[in-house]
């Protein structure tokens, strides 16, 4: 069962949203927040033909559980946030709504709000131990496709890629921005906030949006916590790779007896079945419509189920 939601509905940027509820289940049931990847997303997280938020929602009530997914902030209010002269933030773009929306969630009569779990995919499962932390207090992690490595990091690993499996005229356009960013990320280490906050990036952002992350490490969040952890990851993931993003919790939190640890073979970013594993044809992952398989919902859900 679907019902409309408003997040944030007396703020300044309300979201609309989908609160769906299991059928035919007595009492109060289980429930997940959903936080988006980068970029402006729908409620569905959409990309091309794959809409790896629905799946995962529908999958989740087929099985009992509730989740609450909306339209990410940039999505709706893209252009009156870009009028903000101090530039776009991650706790503007994604915390602060995040939040707002557990709550939702925790009133909601019909959700037990002790068992209240977030699943992040991509930058949102970055954010999920600070989110955590600043407010959505759950009593679990969920991370798909994720990384402990900075955004600078990541980005600048992306170009590289991009550059070296591209065409000559895409090498010359990216060689140019990779050297930009490259003497500004280093620069950013030395300056303050409001320096940053003065160097334009593009699309609303500044140079402050990587800083205030770099100052926020997503292993700072996560090293400490006792909370139980699911981090899942697609063996033909492009954006976020085995060897460079899953590694990486894997020596942070391998020993962890609080964390679970879930590889699907051939599926990528989105977590359905890739089509190709060549960087150059990125592009396209996206333009035939596939669903998420079973076996990952069904992990999910016996995470959440028993917790």
């Amino acid at each position: 069962m679907e019902e409309k939601i408003i997040v944030g509905k007396d703020t300044e940027y309300p979201l609309e949203g989908i609160l769906t509820i299991p059928d035919h289940v007595e009492g109060k049931v289980p429930a997940v927040v959903f936080v988006h990847g980068s970029g402006a997303s729908n409620r569905d997280e959409k990309v091309g033909k794959v809409a790896p938020f629905r799946d995962l929602a529908e999958g989740l009530a087929a099985r009992g559980i509730a989740s609450l997914r909306y339209d990410k902030r940039t999505f709706v209010h893209g252009r009156k946030m870009v009028k903000n002269t101090t530039g776009i933030t991650i706790e503007e773009e994604t915390i602060q709504d995040a939040i707002l929306a557990t709550d939702l969630l925790k009133q909601n009569p019909r959700i037990d709000a002790e068992k209240v779990f977030i699943i992040g995919h991509s930058m949102g499962a970055i954010l999920t131990g600070r989110i955590d932390a600043e407010g959505g207090d759950y009593r679990g992690l969920i991370m798909m496709a994720g990384s402990l490595h900075s955004l600078d990091e990541i980005l600048l690993r992306q170009l590289h890629e991009q550059k070296e499996t591209g065409g000559f005229l895409t090498r010359l356009v990216l060689g140019k921005l990779v050297g930009k960013f490259e003497k500004q990320f280093a620069a950013m280490k030395t300056m303050s906030d409001e320096e940053a906050r003065k160097t334009k990036m593009g699309n609303g952002a500044t140079l402050y949006y990587f800083k205030e992350m770099a100052d926020h490490p997503a292993a700072d969040y996560l090293r400490e916590n006792p909370k139980p952890m699911l981090i899942l990851q697609g063996s033909d993931d492009l954006q976020a790779t085995v060897a460079s993003d899953y590694k990486s919790y894997q020596e942070l939190l391998g020993d962890h007896q609080n964390v679970t640890f879930r590889l699907y073979d051939g599926l990528n970013h989105a977590f359905v079945s890739s089509l190709s594993t060549d960087p150059s044809k990125a592009g396209k992952e996206f333009s035939k419509e596939r669903h998420i398989p079973s076996a990952v919902i069904d992990d999910i859900a016996a995470f959440i189920q028993s917790n």
